[in-house]
């Protein structure tokens, strides 16, 4: 895997997903949002595609995988990484077959302890070693234990609370430079996390909805942490249908910007 030359300073990001877990049209919902003609309130569930050049990486397999890698005309991956094992987070790993099948190979796949147990137990057939169908999926399981590299890049996990739980948000970083820092779920930032992220060029960060929620951030909150950490760029993410984008990007910061499905960023 990632054997290509690197291209001179490539970094891309593409958004996958910037939806909650239910999506955005909610099912039976017939809100503003959710009937708006607007392509940005069209949200599939949060994931994110990264191009350093020499690996194709995905993190996270949303419900709605196939679709988002099809739009994006993402046809190769190198490696897959898991911030924790939430529905909305996983339940599109089975179309990680079509990679393995283009491939003949076992795909990599990057999460803590906790994640590729509970992969295992969802997709135990995707880890049985004497399984060697080549359309289905098989993945070549990475636990996480500390920075790890794929390609030019140095990813860093960082472990933020989501409610009672540890998600993984990732730090990708190339020599010394802090690209991006990715942090879908978190119901806060510690300390420790924000002083890694600090001054990160690109920050995308869990900004559910302008009200409390017990397991994620507020859009204010999620503000005030990207410009405490002075990141360059602050893109919110895992987003629900309660406003809708243009809505959500009136009188922001000018730092400050709403993610969308599609939503290209290059360094």
């Amino acid at each position: 895997m990632c054997e290509m030359p690197p291209a001179a300073e490539t970094f891309r990001i593409t958004v996958l997903g910037s939806g909650t877990s239910q999506g955005v049209p909610q099912l039976g919902c017939d809100c503003a949002v959710c009937t708006s003609t607007d392509p940005r309130d069209s949200r599939t569930r949060s994931s994110i595609h990264v191009d350093d050049g020499v690996c194709s990486l995905i993190v996270d397999t949303s419900p709605e995988l196939r679709l988002q890698c099809v739009r994006e005309r993402i046809n190769h991956a190198d490696a897959i990484i898991f911030t924790h094992a939430h529905a909305d987070h996983v339940m599109g790993f089975d179309d990680l077959r079509r990679f393995c099948e283009l491939t003949g190979e076992k795909i990599p796949i990057y999460g803590s302890e906790i994640t590729l147990k509970k992969l295992n137990e969802m997709f135990p057939y995707a880890f049985d070693p004497l399984q060697n169908i080549k359309t289905y999926v098989r993945a070549e399981p990475h636990e996480i234990e500390g920075p790890f590299t794929l390609g030019t890049l140095q990813l860093t996990p960082l472990p933020v609370p989501h409610g009672n739980m540890i998600s993984l948000g990732y730090l990708f970083s190339r020599g010394n430079r802090d690209l991006l820092a990715y942090i879908s779920d978190c119901s806060d930032v510690p300390e420790d996390i924000r002083k890694l992220i600090h001054r990160v060029e690109v920050l995308i960060i869990d900004g559910l909805r302008d009200s409390h929620h017990p397991t994620h951030l507020t859009t204010q909150k999620a503000i005030e942490i990207g410009q405490a950490v002075q990141a360059k760029q602050i893109y919110l993410t895992h987003l629900t249908h309660h406003k809708s984008h243009i809505d959500r990007e009136a009188g922001l910061p000018n730092s400050v910007f709403i993610a969308y499905d599609g939503l290209k960023i290059s360094l």
